[in-house]
């Protein structure tokens, strides 16, 4: 999220309308439109990669897994919020609205240095109000570091940099190795 998109405040289904087939995404707050910017090949590796690992362990399940696109519906202090999260994944087979989701119990962000901010701190604090929320990752795109807190540990703040974190949603683990795969460093 970065800069004020629209002036004027737009009803939710004014927002839904207009980003059904927009160029650009906007996370939406409280009636205020907030331009995405684009990603770096890092990020989308990292999507990608987290994406098609989880993919496969999906089948058969009530899940659905959404990379970029899909958004993340709150409603805090009678404000409605859409946010697009790097990957939402969902488990509730009643949780099927077209544009977004309100039920997820798996979170990522790939952090950059204009949202990291953002990431920790906002949406960190909005996600914790989805009741149906058992984690929240975020991952670092600029260094191997990964980042989770969970609803079951009181959302405290795990830190990892080698190894592999566990998903609870899933009973899953997955390593750095995987998420980093293809992921080339600057010098």
């Amino acid at each position: 999220m970065t800069n004020l998109a629209h002036s004027r405040r737009l009803s939710v289904d004014d927002y839904l309308a207009a980003e059904d087939g927009a160029d650009s995404r906007h996370e939406y707050i409280g009636g205020e439109l907030y331009a995405m910017t684009g990603a770096s090949d890092r990020h989308g590796l990292i999507t990608l990669n987290l994406a098609t690992f989880l993919r496969p362990r999906l089948r058969g399940t009530p899940c659905q897994l959404f990379a970029n696109d899909m958004k993340v519906r709150l409603q805090i202090a009678d404000q409605d919020i859409f946010y697009y999260p790097d990957l939402l994944l969902s488990c509730d087979p009643d949780d099927r609205e077209t544009y977004y989701r309100r039920s997820p119990c798996l979170l990522v962000e790939v952090l950059s240095d204009s949202t990291a901010r953002i990431d920790r701190c906002e949406k960190f604090f909005a996600y914790q109000t989805i009741e149906s929320l058992q984690a929240y990752l975020l991952i670092e795109q600029n260094q191997r570091a990964v980042e989770i807190r969970r609803r079951s540990r009181g959302w405290v703040f795990e830190r990892y940099t080698e190894g592999s974190v566990w998903l609870d949603c899933l009973d899953v683990e997955v390593s750095l190795e995987m998420l980093y795969e293809d992921v080339e460093w600057s010098a």
